[in-house]
């Protein structure tokens, strides 16, 4: 019979030699946990900048089970870096099961949100994660697979590159850069894209983008985040700053010129990506969420995840009913729609570490959220034709 499991909440710096061996061990051994986001390395360098962080550490008697990375927002505890990172869960070795309710339970949280688990678990829905995993034979062997099987797509990347290049001179692509200002300027692109699109600022609040720049200065041997770049003579086009170790490559923030849209230059610079990176070495390129039309097209794996949010019994939907609560009071009801408020409260908790931010974060999504409602019903009517 297993002996009862046991959590000890400890920093990451006071884990030992031994722990962090093991860690390392059961992120490379077991192939549920290939993502960087796993590894010792990206649970090391996020517990300096991420408020609240911490490790729990599972044992069974005198044995170590696992570890679970995380951030406690007051009485919520949230994956490590959340929401930076597409994948979480416990770091065991194969054959160790604790199920994301026996986290919740062992950590006291009054609410563990988790929108991307792998491991165990009852509660919450799944969602699919998006790979291509190239073939031993490389880039070129999986490019004619993929040519071959959407002859139309590739035929049209392959023109949009060379009128990108008409326009504006010779495509130049990098990868592997680490530059703070570049990486700054690929920061302040997607606050704008957030702010335009009446999301939840995550840059905005300091530490996130601490992050970003903390995980690029540490080049490691087998983990780092680096940025890739486009250029089309002197003009930037595409810019991406992606997570990667061992043979998995994760795309993590992408940024385009928009006006060079009918060009494609961010899917041009992802398959640029893959060819350098797979000539390194690099075997799985993770997509993350499937949703956006074009990733269909490169990616030939899937992964399933589940986001969930774990109560404790009793304390029902306290977070995010002040905020489902400021719609409902304008009539607007519908099961969609406070899935989109929870993910976006999610969103705003992880992010914002004082009471007073998160405040702030969820009276301007219920504005936000009750402007698009009422534009929507304010829309003209779709007259249907027989």
């Amino acid at each position: 019979m297993a002996e009862t499991l046991q959590v000890e909440i400890v920093k990451a710096e006071a884990l030992d030699a031994a722990d962090t061996a093991l860690w390392r061990a059961w992120s490379t051994s077991n192939p549920a946990l290939r993502s960087p986001y796993f590894r010792w390395d990206y649970a090391e360098i996020a517990s300096r900048v991420c408020p609240g962080a911490a490790v729990a550490v599972f044992r069974r008697g005198r044995e170590t089970a696992g570890f679970f990375p995380h951030q406690r927002r007051g009485g919520s505890v949230q994956p490590l870096g959340a929401p930076m990172n597409d994948y979480h869960g416990v770091i065991a070795p194969i054959g160790e099961e604790i199920g994301l309710e026996d986290v919740a339970r062992l950590l006291k949280a009054r609410r563990l949100n988790v929108p991307g688990w792998i491991g165990a678990a009852q509660t919450g829905e799944a969602r699919t994660t998006v790979q291509a995993a190239l073939p031993e034979e490389g880039f070129d062997a999986w490019y004619a697979e993929r040519r071959t099987t959407f002859g139309k797509f590739f035929k049209d990347k392959e023109r949009a590159r060379r009128s990108l290049e008409a326009e504006l001179g010779p495509i130049t692509v990098a990868h592997g850069l680490r530059d703070p200002a570049l990486l700054d300027h690929l920061i302040d692109l997607k606050a704008a894209q957030y702010r335009r699109s009446g999301l939840h600022d995550i840059f905005a609040c300091g530490w996130t983008r601490d992050l970003l720049h903390a995980l690029m200065a540490e080049a490691r041997p087998d983990f780092g985040a680096s940025l890739a770049t486009m250029h089309g003579g002197d003009k930037l086009t595409a810019i991406e700053f992606s997570l990667h170790a061992g043979r998995h490559y994760h795309f993590w923030f992408p940024a385009y010129e928009p006006s060079l849209a009918r060009c494609s230059p961010g899917i041009l610079l992802s398959m640029d990506t893959m060819r350098l990176a797979g000539a390194e070495g690099f075997r799985t390129f993770d997509f993350g969420f499937e949703g956006e039309h074009y990733k269909k097209y490169f990616v030939n794996q899937t992964q399933t995840v589940r986001e969930a949010v774990v109560m404790r019994p009793g304390l029902g939907r306290v977070a995010t009913d002040a905020l489902v609560g400021a719609l409902d009071r304008t009539g607007v009801r519908g099961e969609a729609i406070r899935a989109s408020l929870r993910r976006r409260w999610a969103t705003i908790e992880a992010c914002e570490a004082t009471p007073a931010g998160r405040l702030r974060g969820a009276a301007v999504a219920a504005r936000s959220a009750a402007v698009k409602i009422a534009a929507r019903r304010k829309a003209p009517a779709r007259v249907a034709h027989a």
